[in-house]
């Protein structure tokens, strides 16, 4: 059972580990040892699933259930920087296309696209939860509300 962790890191494996303590069982934690990886690594490789599988004692497509379920496991690379905009109804209603032409126009992308140099992902997120200030998105851990298409180059100028 017990391989070598190539694709995850010391520290992540450290923190995984830590997990299992406050788990009836260790296929439990699969989901916060994904965010694990993907915190260290950007993103959750087909190797570093099978690691984090054999960790939570958990077959490879059981874990990749889980992590196909969460749209906010990238299951492939992306870059430094990841907008989830939120796409619900209520954000459609008050502006989402604006918004999203304004991030598409001023990135080069489109959805579930990458910038050239890496620096941003464009994803579509189901709902943010925050409808009474939309339109939302987020920028990594980032949140902004009630968006207009006047801020977007502050608000990207951030992430440089």
């Amino acid at each position: 059972m017990a391989t070598d962790q190539k694709n995850i890191s010391a520290e992540a494996v450290k923190e995984i580990k830590a997990l299992f303590h406050h788990a009836p069982q260790k296929k439990n934690v699969g989901i916060d040892a994904l965010k694990i990886v993907q915190e260290y690594n950007g993103w959750v490789s087909d190797d570093a699933l099978k690691e984090v599988a054999e960790m939570c004692e958990m077959t490879y497509h059981e874990l990749d259930s889980v992590a196909t379920f969460y749209n906010i496991i990238f299951r492939r690379p992306v870059g430094r920087n990841v907008i989830m905009i939120c796409d619900s109804v209520t954000c459609w209603i008050v502006g989402y296309k604006e918004i999203l032409k304004g991030l598409k126009d001023r990135l080069g992308i489109g959805l579930g696209e990458t910038t050239e140099d890496d620096r941003f992902t464009l994803l579509p997120f189901p709902c943010l939860g925050n409808c009474d200030k939309a339109p939302t998105f987020l920028v990594n851990k980032d949140l902004y509300e009630h968006v207009e298409v006047d801020q977007l180059d502050e608000i990207l100028k951030k992430y440089e």
